[in-house]
């Protein structure tokens, strides 16, 4: 699919909720209310008959937390606990520690305590990049045992999900970090390459594999030049089945740096079964850059992210898209970057922070371009995310296209 920046009705593109800026720059949003809908003026000229947004470059918050949960209620987040043995104090934090969001079972860590399959000996040496291609190609629930200390394995080969397995999950134990040093996309699962052999005639809209990845870091992964599916996804490529983030932190993850509709420096998701969310807790983004979408990116799918943390990622494309007359496109979602039809995005108990986008979104960046789709913010901090192009009105670091106005709301429920 193709995002269509611009063609909205300009109605359509800035019906906003009220957003009360105070004096330091900090915004309030009182739920229930909403400002009368403007149009959006002329930013830069667009490839499209129709006007887009006019450029509003203000890096505030779009909302902030309400009345957070009592310490220990039900919505408070939940650690996934570490199976490792070491002390809790040496496993990797990651997310929003003050996120109060609720966690739906779909988000939370799966129970690894009788795994299929360990990767390592009990030492750092026992952990090796084919020991974890060799189960992540097996399938099965996935632990580590590297020793106490943490650890970081070096990734020699991408490792790929075969379509042949029914789930599959990978436990850090909070220790463990798959490197790609910088030139390598470290984790790949696609319903529909061959090569991982296919299983159904209905590729695109398969429910397995299910793949999960928690308690675990992915650092230097890059996709640069990986254009099966049109690229994208340097950490982590997904299309099909379903896929679920829990506890998990990316760092410095890269993906092509030019493309229109490319993107996810950390992860690229297509396709997910009957069309539900991927869902993505307490997890931390950092650090990532690609065209587009510093931190995730997919098209046609939606995602839910709860009580997680995207900080310093960039969207460094160049001419939005469709592409301007002699750029290569790209440049939106400085943590996020969607398109498609119908489709949601639901952001929750959430810090984006720092992110920043050469064209629209400095911290997401939403089309649904049949205008169906619906964007929800709830108990969430967006604060200096720069847009150096375009947002939409009343939602600094925001561009949105869609069916009204995103919902911002205090509560992260």
């Amino acid at each position: 699919m193709r995002l269509m920046r611009g063609t909205a009705t300009a109605a359509a593109a800035t019906a906003a909720a009220a957003l009360l800026l105070s004096a330091c720059g900090s915004p309030d949003v009182r739920a229930g209310t909403a400002a009368a809908p403007r149009p959006a003026t002329a930013a830069a000229a667009p490839t499209t008959a129709a006007a887009a947004p006019a450029p509003t470059r203000r890096p505030h918050a779009v909302a902030r937390p309400g009345a957070h949960a009592r310490h220990g209620s039900p919505s408070a987040p939940r650690r996934p606990a570490s199976r490792t043995g070491a002390a809790p104090s040496r496993t990797f934090t990651a997310g929003n520690p003050a996120g109060r969001a609720p966690v739906p079972a779909e988000a939370a860590a799966v129970d690894t305590s009788r795994p299929t399959r360990v990767v390592g000996d009990g030492t750092p040496a026992g952990c090796t990049s084919q020991a974890v291609v060799d189960a992540v190609a097996a399938g099965g629930v996935i632990t580590f045992s590297c020793g106490p200390a943490p650890v970081t394995i070096a990734m020699k080969a991408t490792a790929k999900v075969r379509n042949t397995s029914s789930r599959v999950v990978l436990d850090g134990g909070g220790r463990v970090t798959l490197s790609g040093g910088g030139v390598r996309r470290i984790l790949y699962m696609n319903t529909c390459d061959q090569r991982q052999q296919w299983t159904t005639s209905h590729c695109a809209d398969q429910a397995e594999p299910r793949l999960t990845v928690q308690n675990l870091a992915f650092a230097d992964g890059d996709a640069t030049g990986q254009r099966t599916d049109g690229g994208g996804g340097g950490a982590l490529f997904v299309r099909g089945g379903r896929l679920a983030i829990v506890h998990s932190r990316f760092t410095g993850n890269r993906c092509d740096a030019t493309g229109q509709d490319l993107g996810g420096a950390a992860v690229r998701v297509l396709d997910q079964y009957r069309d539900l969310p991927v869902y993505v807790s307490g997890s931390t983004f950092t650090g990532g850059r690609c065209s587009n979408g510093g931190a995730l990116s997919s098209i046609g799918v939606s995602w839910v992210v709860l009580n997680s943390l995207m900080s310093g990622n960039a969207a460094v494309g160049h001419g939005a898209n469709p592409a301007r007359p002699g750029t290569s496109g790209g440049g939106s979602g400085g943590a996020v970057y969607t398109d498609g039809n119908r489709y949601s995005v639901r952001i929750a108990g959430s810090v984006l922070e720092d992110n920043r986008a050469a064209e629209g979104g400095g911290a997401v960046f939403f089309v649904s371009n049949d205008r169906s789709g619906t964007l929800r913010i709830g108990g969430s901090i967006l604060r200096r995310n720069t847009s150096a192009g375009f947002e939409t009105p009343h939602f600094p670091g925001v561009f949105f296209l869609g069916a009204g106005a995103p919902v911002v709301t205090a509560a992260a429920g």
